[in-house]
């Protein structure tokens, strides 16, 4: 049975669907994260996007199984340098962060803040830990790993496998912002 989500930003003016369920659900410590969530943050606004411990929250869907509903209009690409190979897309009408692609990936990184707090998936483990000054102040809730994990790669390839070895575009952003 395929169940689908709908999310959208702070204001609503901007629906994703997502369809099945997730590849997993992260918490990633990088720096790049870190350091695009604290420039996220100032923008004001939108929904918080480091958890306290300094992570930002992830879930992560195969591109086939994200559709694009309303709102395209204001979504707006981020790369913390211009040669980045990672892109993060933000919802203008409120500053609602609301992926993360990495170049050429198979997936999205959807941020936490597009879901209610009581349908958003539980969190499958860290990853990116060994970025951190204090990795070991991490609570030992769920699995963390100071690079990605095996178990991380795993779920990325099986899915990748499942899509036939595809990697759709995302043409819906049209232009950038600067943070």
């Amino acid at each position: 049975m395929t169940q689908n989500v709908r999310l959208a930003c702070s204001c609503g003016k901007v629906h994703i669907e997502v369809e099945k369920e997730p590849i997993i659900s992260t918490e990633c410590h990088c720096n790049s994260c870190r350091t695009a969530g604290a420039r996220f943050q100032a923008l004001g606004a939108g929904p918080a996007v480091l958890a306290d411990n300094g992570g930002t929250r992830f879930v992560l869907y195969r591109k086939d199984r994200v559709r694009f509903r309303e709102g395209t209009e204001y979504l707006r690409e981020f790369r913390l340098k211009p040669t980045a190979g990672t892109r993060r897309v933000i919802a203008t009408c409120c500053n609602t962060p609301v992926f993360l692609e990495f170049e050429n990936g198979h997936w999205l990184s959807l941020y936490a803040g597009l879901w209610p707090d009581d349908a958003l998936p539980r969190l499958d483990l860290r990853t990116m830990t060994g970025d951190r000054a204090d990795p070991a102040a991490l609570s030992g809730d769920v699995p963390s790993g100071t690079m990605a994990t095996v178990s991380f790669y795993a779920r990325l390839l099986t899915a990748w496998i499942a899509m036939g070895f595809r990697s759709p575009k995302i043409t819906v952003v049209k232009g950038e912002i600067h943070a």
